[in-house]
């Protein structure tokens, strides 16, 4: 099993549906039928964590937040 390392966080109600996210990583970010994101998962494994910081730092909404587990 890969080790989480991190907690995302996504506020619908900040997100403007841009898809930014999902085109960073769709195994990660999914979208609604209202275009608005949708997490497949809240963890994320050290795999997705490079594609993950990327798509928080280019939200154009900043609706995305990353929690680092071990502090």
């Amino acid at each position: 099993m890969p080790d989480i390392t991190w907690q995302l966080h996504a506020d619908r109600d900040a997100c403007i549906g841009s898809g930014s996210c999902v085109s960073r990583d769709p195994d990660v970010f999914d979208q609604d039928d209202a275009g608005f994101v949708r997490l497949h998962s809240p963890t994320v494994t050290a795999g997705h964590a490079d594609a993950v910081r990327r798509a928080v730092t280019t939200c154009p909404s900043a609706a995305l937040k990353l929690t680092d587990l071990a502090d």
